[in-house]
C-alpha cells in the first residue's frame, strides 16, 4: 500500500503548491554551498511531521483493531477515502473551521519567525511547522494511515506521502516559478481516480476476500506447507 502514499503525495503536491509554494521559494538562503541542504532539510522536516501524525492516527487505528473492528473499520475508512477523493477540494474548507483557525494562525506565525531567522535549524523547523498546515490531501492520506491500524505502518505511510511531495517542490524551488494553472489542473484531474483506487483497496481489504493485505488473515509459509492464522473471529 505504500506506493499509494507516494503517488498520493506526488499528485497532491500539484494541488497544494499554491499554499506551500511561496514558503518553499523562501527557503534556501544566500549561501550557495548550503542552498541545496537547506531545501532538503525543509522537505525532510515536513515528511517527519507527516510521519508523526501518521504515528498518532495509526496508534488510534491499532487501538480500534484490538477492540475487534478490523474489517468493518477498514471498510468505513475506505468509504471515507472515496468521499474525500470525490470532493478533495472541499476538504480544504476545514481551514475556515474556528477550531482550526487558531492553529493555522500559530503555525503561520512560526513559519514567519523561522524564515526570518534562516539557517539549517530554522529551515528544518520551517518544514516541521509547515507539515501542520491543514490540507485536504493530508486529510485523505491520514485516513488511509488510520485504516492501516498500525503505528509503524501509519507513520511509514505518511512519511512516504511526504516524500511524494518533494519532487515537485524541489523543481519549484530551483525554477523559481509555480507551474501554470493548466499543468497543475492536468495532474489534479488524476487525484480523484487515485483516491477512488485507494478507497476501493481498503474496502476490499476489509471484506477479507483472501487478499494478502486483509486484516483478518495472515499466511505463513513453513517449507512446503502454508498455515493460515485467523487474527479475528
Amino acid at each position: 500500500m505504500l506506493w499509494t502514499a507516494f503517488l498520493l503525495g506526488f499528485l497532491g503536491s500539484f494541488h497544494c503548491v499554491g499554499m506551500c509554494g511561496p514558503i518553499a521559494l523562501a527557503v534556501g538562503g544566500n549561501k550557495r554551498r548550503s542552498y541545496f541542504s537547506h531545501k532538503i532539510l525543509y522537505n525532510l522536516g515536513r515528511s517527519i511531521t507527516y510521519a508523526a501524525l501518521g504515528l498518532v492516527v495509526g496508534s488510534l487505528g491499532f487501538s480500534l483493531s484490538l477492540a475487534g473492528f478490523q474489517q468493518g473499520f477498514s471498510i468505513a475508512m475506505g468509504i471515507i477515502i472515496l468521499i474525500f477523493a470525490i470532493s478533495y477540494k472541499r476538504a480544504d474548507q476545514f481551514l475556515a473551521i474556528p477550531a482550526l483557525s487558531g492553529i493555522v494562525v500559530w503555525v503561520k506565525r512560526q513559519l514567519n519567525r523561522f524564515l526570518k531567522a534562516g539557517g539549517s535549524a530554522a529551515f528544518f523547523a520551517t518544514g516541521l511547522a509547515n507539515g501542520l498546515l491543514p490540507c485536504g490531501m493530508v486529510y485523505m492520506a491520514l485516513v488511509a494511515a488510520l485504516a492501516l491500524q498500525s503505528p509503524l505502518l501509519g507513520a511509514t505511510y505518511m512519511f512516504f506521502f511526504g516524500i511524494g511531495t518533494i519532487p515537485l517542490l524541489l523543481v519549484l524551488m530551483y525554477s523559481g516559478s509555480i507551474f501554470s494553472v493548466q499543468v497543475r489542473q492536468s495532474f489534479q484531474k488524476a487525484i480523484p481516480y487515485v483516491g477512488v483506487v485507494i478507497g476501493l483497496l481498503f474496502i476490499f481489504r476489509g471484506l477479507g476476500l483472501g487478499m494478502f493485505y486483509s486484516p483478518d488473515l495472515q499466511m505463513y509459509d513453513y517449507g512446503s506447507q502454508q498455515v493460515e492464522i485467523t487474527l479475528c473471529p
